[in-house]
């Protein structure tokens, strides 16, 4: 008794810590950049100078909520996946949804132009074409373990697409349609106004409470088909539901911000250690937590160099670190 007073006192205060953390974060964020001077605007500009005000509310602020969505989009959808499949490894990245929204965007630049709308529905439909194929060929495959076949079938797709999109760099315009792919694939947020939230809400809101309503469902459907039918749980319906969430949510940001990596695989192993492994809580801790990685990624690319650095290779590099920081932990482990 005492024991579980003391793990609900922990993840208790994990919470609180971590909401303070998305506020405090979320305003700090205003302030950082590099007008009127490097790293820093002070207060007291916002009530004396009108292009600070300007900035802040036309630039800074649709930018700070992007990058929110787009990180609580790609971690919540991480979670759906690897509870979905029964598999710590697999992300948007890995089953070849990233790629199909970045090969589906890239289309899109080339054959129609950069309205958000054509974009953001060519790079959905293409992020549902990257898992199913992945999937059925997952399903086909006739050696080793289900973990096994769909890491190498997500590989496989991811691949295809990334050729598909590398064919479609040649056939650019070298001055107008390959600088806008080419910058789209490195990921960033440099672009966004509040015309861009506005495409990215309804897609990240809708599918983002269909996620957090669903999301004591993803424990049955995490256990095997036998004993999650055995339960009540109807399989089919319920997993077609969070998929069709998951990737939505993931497409649409993908459209906007380009390819951003190892958000959705190692935001939920974060969320689990912090607060156990039931998605009741661990989806709408990947969702805080997701926004505020994303966040401070974005407020780095944007205020250390001159020059903006892109906002993927931010992600890469801080991700990788700590996946890496994670396996020596002996946090994450995979069943054959």
């Amino acid at each position: 008794m005492k024991m579980r007073s003391s793990t609900h006192n922990h993840r208790f205060r994990n919470w609180g810590l971590l909401l303070s953390g998305l506020l405090l974060v979320f305003i700090l964020s205003l302030f950082i950049g590099r007008y009127p001077q490097p790293y820093w605007m002070p207060f007291r500009l916002l009530q004396e100078d009108e292009l600070a005000r300007r900035l802040v509310l036309s630039l800074r602020l649709p930018r700070i909520i992007a990058a929110l969505m787009m990180g609580a989009s790609l971690a919540a959808a991480g979670n759906v996946l690897q509870m979905v499949f029964r598999n710590p490894l697999v992300g948007p990245g890995v089953l070849g949804v990233s790629q199909g929204a970045a090969f589906g965007a890239a289309l899109s630049i080339l054959l129609i132009g950069t309205s958000p709308l054509a974009v953001e529905v060519s790079a959905i439909f293409f992020a549902f074409a990257g898992l199913i194929l992945t999937y059925m060929i997952a399903r086909n495959i006739r050696y080793g373990g289900w973990i096994l076949r769909l890491i190498l079938s997500g590989i496989a797709i991811s691949a295809l697409f990334s050729a598909g999109v590398g064919l479609i760099k040649y056939l650019a315009d070298p001055l107008t349609q390959l600088p806008e792919i080419t910058f789209w694939l490195l990921g960033g947020l440099w672009s966004v106004t509040w015309r861009e939230v506005a495409f990215m809400l309804p897609f990240v809101s809708i599918g983002l409470l269909l996620i957090y309503l669903l999301r004591w469902r993803l424990n049955l459907l995490s256990l095997s088909e036998a004993t999650a039918f055995s339960l009540g749980s109807r399989t089919g319906r319920e997993r077609a539901i969070l998929l069709t969430a998951a990737i939505a949510v993931t497409a649409a940001v993908t459209a906007i911000g380009g390819i951003i990596a190892w958000v959705g695989l190692i935001i939920p192993h974060i969320a689990r250690r912090l607060f156990g492994a039931s998605a009741e809580r661990t989806i709408p801790a990947s969702i805080l937590l997701g926004g505020i990685f994303v966040l401070l990624c974005d407020n780095l690319a944007r205020a250390l160099r001159p020059g903006e650095i892109p906002l993927g290779i931010i992600t890469a590099s801080l991700g990788a670190v700590i996946f890496i920081v994670l396996m020596l932990s002996a946090g994450m482990r995979v069943k054959p």
